[in-house]
């Protein structure tokens, strides 16, 4: 009887391990032998090859009207900060605690900045920072709150910042183009640009107040901090202030507002002058959640109730009536439904018209009482 020999079967194994050891010997050999130029390219060092500039050639027409118009313009860009003076309960100190910022721009040579109301609106001091680096604290002139208009006075000395040119907003066209100039999350003299969307339109004031008539409506980038800032046109004149954004965010969604310049011409000289603005008025009072309740009461969808007359005005003496209580409920008054022909339909109907006026101008009222229509013509008196 014979025995495999368990030694043979140990030796052919190791055998294999040897070959297959030299072989995988001999092909790496084989690829460091093909790789040695790419390990002697990346070993040595390398030259940097030279770059020339291409030349660009001339900027495009409209780039250098843009950039000519925000040179001429900056510098009647101003950077407004605002502070709030707060004390302390327990050590009754008073601390200046910063409130916000936004933009405004030079009105004349004394040193007048119009801003937005909102913008200073709650705040104790005002800092203004020229486009030169000179800061000044700014004292309040006067506001209008229906307007969002506000008037700051800085002491410049003897080197005047520039103005900016006043331009119209009555004939402004949708598709013009628009440039903002301002102070967005506070980064300082920021241009951004675009075209006028839409003219005409209203806004609710802040916390319920009087609705901003007239307003532009563009899709230029404005942005917290870009309020009270110029919008200019292609010529680089004043056509409005940057006021609002639409927007769910609180960024800018290419829906911004401005209010008109033609309001701000007529508004800012009052500013200066008395430090408040007078609406031309009827002599009487109205009022729009009063006004709505009235119309819903006797189902009707258009005109603005007098609710009172005031003595010795010309409603008064034109025999205009307001509202009476009685046993039998509320009376209705006078019903005013057209001012000089044009239908009205709310208060801010109506208190836009009035404000587009001046005090001394005569107007036509067609009144309704009673369901009968009559003509009644008034002197605009100024306003409280």
């Amino acid at each position: 009887m014979t025995y495999p020999n368990p030694h043979g079967s140990v030796k052919a194994d190791r055998f294999v391990a040897r070959w297959l050891f030299i072989t995988a010997c001999v092909a790496a050999l084989m690829l460091f032998w093909r790789s040695l130029p790419a390990v002697e390219a990346w070993l040595t060092p390398q030259r940097a090859v030279e770059r020339t500039v291409t030349p660009r050639g001339d900027l495009a027409a409209d780039e250098r009207s843009t950039i000519e118009l925000f040179e001429k313009s900056q510098g009647s860009v101003v950077y407004i900060s605002t502070a709030r003076l707060v004390r302390d309960v327990w050590t009754r100190n008073v601390f200046s605690v910063p409130r916000g910022t936004g933009s405004g721009f030079i009105w004349d040579e004394a040193g007048h900045v119009v801003t937005n109301f909102h913008v200073i609106q709650g705040a104790s001091q005002a800092t203004v920072k020229l486009a030169d680096g000179r800061d000044y604290q700014a004292a309040l002139v006067g506001a209008s709150p229906g307007h969002d208009i506000a008037v700051l006075k800085i002491g410049v000395g003897f080197k005047y910042p520039p103005t900016v040119p006043i331009g119209s907003s009555a004939d402004l066209k949708v598709g013009q183009k628009v440039f903002a100039i301002g102070n967005p999350f506070g980064l300082d003299w920021t241009l951004t640009t675009g075209i006028i969307s839409a003219l005409d339109r209203s806004l609710p004031g802040d916390s319920g107040g009087a609705t901003v008539e007239h307003l532009i409506q563009t899709d230029a980038a404005i942005n917290p901090g870009n309020s009270g800032g110029p919008l200019l046109d292609s010529a680089g004149r004043l056509i409005g202030i940057n006021t609002a954004i639409y927007s769910p965010s609180g960024a800018s969604a290419g829906i911004s507002f401005a209010v008109p310049v033609d309001t701000v011409m007529r508004v800012v000289p009052q500013l200066i002058k008395s430090g408040k603005y007078i609406r031309p008025s009827l002599g009487v009072d109205v009022d729009e959640q009063l006004n709505r309740r009235l119309q819903m009461l006797i189902d009707r969808h258009q005109g603005v109730f007098v609710l009172r007359v005031h003595p010795g005005s010309a409603a008064q003496r034109a025999g205009l009536a307001g509202i009476r209580v009685t046993s039998q409920g509320i009376v209705p008054g006078d019903l005013i439904v057209a001012i000089n022909g044009q239908p009205i339909e709310k208060v801010s109907n109506l208190l836009a018209w009035l404000d587009n006026r001046s005090v001394g101008d005569v107007v036509d009222l067609a009144v309704e009482r009673e369901g009968k229509v009559r003509e009644v013509r008034i002197e605009l008196q100024p306003g409280t």
